[in-house]
Parts: structure tokens; C-alpha cells; sequence
């Protein structure tokens, strides 16, 4: 498959590229997106095989779990077998943002995510591109920076552009 750049420089390029990588994400596919840290590789955190794509993709080992992102607390408590008071608190409080909750997963979450563990990395982002896709995609991502496997994390499209080339994500 062929990279597809989306432009997110005006409103309207920002709605436009947010609804079309929802659709790519709900249909299976691997997107490139930012978060308030560096680029991430996402794909449907409930669809085994969209996940197994970014493994494929950076080239990334299946015994090394992958950071579940959501679009709010709600969603978080969904995926959780278990959510603490304290892992609410937590949320409330530095959500959304770069924190990781880990805490036991639902059978929701595929084998693949986790590594087979029974826990999950559960994360907020911050970043509006990002923020505003989970919401508008109405699932889960699984997220891992958009890199080959031990190379640099990107902070930048340019960056994934050049770990990848014109192929995807």
C-alpha cells in the first residue's frame, strides 16, 4: 500500500484528514498520527490483525507489548477488568497527557496488544490530531512510536516519512 499524507493545517484539512484516517483505522489499516511525545503507528487495538500489521511494519518483536490509547476515561474503564480508585484518580488528573495506566485487561483486548500478559497500558494523549481521532474513530489504538524496531522514536511526519519511505503506514 501506498503512504497517504494527510494535511492538517486549516480546520477544514484537519476534519477532512481526522474523519479519513478513522475510516482507515476502522477498516483495518495502519496510520501514522502525532501525540504529544512522537509519532505513533495506530491501528484498531481490538482487531488482532491490524495490530499484528504494525509488528510487521516496524519490524518489532511480539513478545514487546503495545500502549493502548483512548479517547476518555469511560473508554478506559471498558478496557479494564479491574480499574482502582487509584488508577481513576490518576486519570482525572493527569489525562489526557503522557501517563500510562497499567491495569488488568479485558479479554476485549487481543493477546497480540499485550504480549500475552494479562495487563494493558492504557493512555490519554493530549495531542488534538490524535485526541480528536480516537474520538472521531470510536475505537481503541493501539499505538507504538512510528519507528523501526530500536531505531529513534520520530518527532516529526519528515521522520516517519524517512523510516518508511513512500510504502505505509
Amino acid at each position: 500500500m501506498t503512504a497517504e499524507i494527510l494535511s492538517a493545517h486549516t480546520a477544514a484539512l484537519f476534519k477532512t484528514a481526522v474523519k479519513r484516517a478513522a475510516e482507515l483505522l476502522r477498516a483495518g489499516e495502519v496510520v501514522a498520527l502525532p501525540t504529544e511525545t512522537v509519532y505513533g503507528l495506530a491501528a484498531n487495538a481490538l482487531d488482532e490483525k491490524a495490530v499484528a500489521k504494525i509488528f510487521e511494519i516496524k519490524g518489532r518483536p511480539a513478545n514487546n507489548p503495545i500502549i493502548v490509547h483512548v479517547a476518555s476515561i469511560e473508554q478506559a474503564r471498558q478496557l479494564a477488568a479491574e480499574w482502582l480508585p487509584e488508577a481513576e484518580s490518576l486519570a482525572r488528573k493527569y489525562w489526557p497527557g503522557p501517563l500510562t495506566l497499567v491495569v488488568p485487561k479485558k479479554s476485549s483486548i487481543p493477546d497480540e496488544v499485550t504480549a500475552g500478559l494479562p495487563t494493558v497500558g492504557l493512555r490519554m494523549p493530549r495531542h488534538p490530531i490524535a485526541l480528536a481521532l480516537l474520538r472521531e474513530a470510536q475505537i481503541p489504538i493501539a499505538a507504538p512510536s512510528a519507528n523501526r524496531f530500536t531505531q529513534l522514536s520520530p518527532t516529526t511526519a519528515q521522520h516517519v516519512r524517512e523510516a518508511f519511505g513512500d510504502d505505509r503506514p
